[in-house]
C-alpha cells in the first residue's frame, strides 16, 4: 500500500467536528468493525495511505497526519453490487480526496459544501447555503481581515484565479450565487483563509473523487517542505527515527475521520 502527498497548495485543518450524536454505540461499533474489517482485508483498490503536507484543511487534519482513505465508499456501483457494497453518495461537509482537476497528478483534500444544484456564497467570510447561513464549526479564520474576493465570494476574479474560476465566474453565477453543475463538487479547505480551493479553481468534477479518508493512522509533527519531497530524505528519516517518542501526536493516532453535515 504505497504513501503518497496530498498536495493541497496552500495551508491548514483539525479533526472534524463531531456529527450531531446520532444512536451512539450502535454508530461508534459500526464505524470500528468497518475500519477493522478494512484494514485486514484492503487492498489498494480499496484502500490508499495518504499524508497531509499543507495546512489547508487546519485545525480539522494537521501538517504530517497519516490518513488511510476509503477508495471504496464513493465509487460508482455496478448493477449488482450497488446492492450488496456500501456505497454512498457524496453530501455537503463530507471530507473528500479527489484529483486536482487542474493537475490530475496532484492530490487534494479539502470539504465538500456544495453538491450538484446548491447556490453558493460567501458574506464575510461565512458560508450561505440555498439562501440560507449555515453553521460551520469546523470551519477556522485565522487572520483578521476580509479579503474582498476570498470572503465575499463570488466577485471579480482574485489573485491566483484559474481559467476554470473564471469560467465558473462566467457561466455558473446566477443572481449573485454560484450555482454548482450536474457531475461537479464545489471544495473548499476548513482554514478558510489559507486554502487554495474551488474558489480559485473552479468545481470538482465526479471523476476526479477518490474517496473519503477514514482515519489517521499515524500523526508526525514534521515541516511542509519535508512532506513535500519526492523522495524521504535521509535528514528527514533521521528526524523520525530520534524523535518519533515526542514528535507523533499520539492523541491523534487512530482516530476515526468524520464528516458534518451542511444543511
Amino acid at each position: 500500500m504505497d504513501e503518497e502527498n496530498v498536495v493541497v497548495a496552500e495551508e491548514q485543518h483539525a479533526l472534524a467536528p463531531e456529527a450531531p450524536p446520532a444512536p451512539a454505540t450502535r454508530g461508534f461499533i459500526a464505524e470500528w468493525t468497518v475500519t477493522i474489517l478494512v484494514l485486514l482485508f484492503g487492498t489498494t483498490t480499496l484502500l490508499q495511505a495518504f499524508v497531509i503536507p499543507t495546512g489547508s484543511m487546519e485545525d480539522t487534519l494537521l501538517v504530517g497526519d497519516h490518513l488511510l482513505v476509503d477508495k471504496l465508499a464513493f465509487a460508482p456501483g455496478g448493477t449488482i453490487s450497488k446492492w450488496i457494497l456500501p456505497y454512498e453518495d457524496i453530501k455537503r461537509g463530507d471530507i473528500i480526496v479527489f484529483r486536482y482537476p487542474v493537475d490530475i497528478k496532484q492530490t487534494f483534500v479539502k470539504r465538500c459544501v456544495g453538491v450538484p444544484g446548491d447556490h453558493i456564497r460567501l458574506m464575510s467570510k461565512h458560508l450561505i447555503l440555498n439562501g440560507h447561513a449555515v453553521s460551520e464549526p469546523f470551519a477556522y479564520y485565522k487572520s483578521g481581515y476580509i479579503e474582498p474576493y476570498r470572503d465575499d465570494f463570488p466577485s471579480s476574479p482574485g489573485i491566483g484565479a484559474t481559467e476554470q474560476a473564471q469560467d465558473m465566474l462566467q457561466n455558473h453565477v446566477v443572481n449573485g450565487e454560484v450555482v454548482v453543475p450536474p457531475g461537479y463538487y464545489f471544495a473548499m479547505g476548513d482554514n478558510r483563509d489559507n486554502s487554495y480551493d474551488s474558489r480559485f479553481w473552479g468545481f470538482v468534477p465526479r471523476a476526479n473523487i477518490i474517496g473519503k479518508p477514514l482515519l489517521i493512522y499515524w500523526s508526525y509533527d514534521a515541516s511542509t517542505a519535508a512532506l513535500t519531497e519526492t523522495k524521504l530524505t535521509i535528514p528527514h528519516l533521521i528526524d523520525m527515527v530520534i524523535h518519533f517518542p515526542t514528535k507523533t501526536r499520539w492523541s491523534r493516532t487512530m482516530r476515526l475521520i468524520r464528516g458534518y453535515p451542511l444543511n
